[in-house]
């Protein structure tokens, strides 16, 4: 009788624990504020960055994955550096939320992967397998409720608008064919207005602000301190409590609530 008991704590042990739905951290900011970097910086210092990815505790997505497929009027207008790719229309919501309740579901998903210097999808996606803590990146993370709200800790990296325009200008040069004109002619006539409209504002919902980005170690210390107590199984009951965990009736009130922008 005792050994049917310890069996049954055991596999109730083990629903628990395949039943358990990952962390989701959203971590937004301006363009080249250095979202990415941080949450790269999060990786290794959690030493999730040596580790396998069908393995990895921790993993990383990014809202430029999940540009729109562009019209061909959209994508000439692209070509020439004449659209917005820093409007909140820019981005394919609905895949994105239908993501983030298959990650939240334990499920392994496929991300597109988007190509800068053609302004299109690529037929290639990435595979993400189910994770404990789920890092969500993009400049408009906070700006959609539908996708806000499913995030139980949102970060907002806060980085100098000099700063962020010079790595922006370096970024576009080397990495996406621009050239310093057409740069900063997008800069002036898309980014920064976008910013300051769409952004800017969503950084009232942040519950961390990490100035500077990935050089202000303190923030990220303790950030990764945190990481660390969920990895290690201590925040597991608050996870599916109290700490905005989402269960079968949350999920129906998530779905039905507005998505008006903020």
């Amino acid at each position: 009788m005792a050994g049917d008991s310890e069996t049954k704590l055991d596999d109730q042990a083990e629903n628990e624990q395949n039943n358990r739905q990952p962390f989701l951290i959203g971590v937004a900011g301006g363009t080249a504020s250095g979202k990415s970097s941080v949450c790269s910086k999060i990786m290794e210092l959690l030493g999730q960055n040596k580790i396998d990815h069908h393995q990895r505790q921790v993993a990383i997505l990014s809202q430029d994955s999940f540009y729109r497929v562009l019209t061909p009027e959209q994508k000439a207008k692209a070509l020439k550096g004449q659209f917005n790719f820093d409007h909140p229309d820019a981005f394919d919501n609905d895949l994105i939320v239908a993501t983030l309740w298959d990650i939240m579901d334990g499920k392994t998903v496929h991300i597109p992967v988007y190509d800068f210097v053609t302004h299109s999808r690529k037929e290639e996606t990435v595979t993400v397998y189910p994770a404990d803590v789920v890092l969500f990146e993009g400049i408009l993370m906070f700006y959609s409720q539908d996708i806000r709200d499913l995030f139980q800790m949102k970060l907002f990296v806060d980085t100098d608008a000099d700063t962020r325009l010079s790595r922006r200008v370096l970024r576009d040069i080397s990495e996406r064919g621009r050239d310093l004109e057409s740069v900063l002619a997008q800069y002036i006539t898309f980014v920064k207005p976008a910013f300051e409209e769409f952004c800017l504002p969503t950084k009232k919902y942040a519950d961390v602000i990490i100035p500077r980005g990935a050089d202000n170690l303190v923030a990220i210390n303790l950030i990764v301190q945190h990481i660390q107590d969920i990895l290690n199984g201590g925040l597991t009951k608050r996870l599916n409590g109290c700490l905005n965990g989402y269960g079968t009736s949350q999920k129906q009130q998530s779905m039905e609530s507005s998505s008006r922008p903020h």
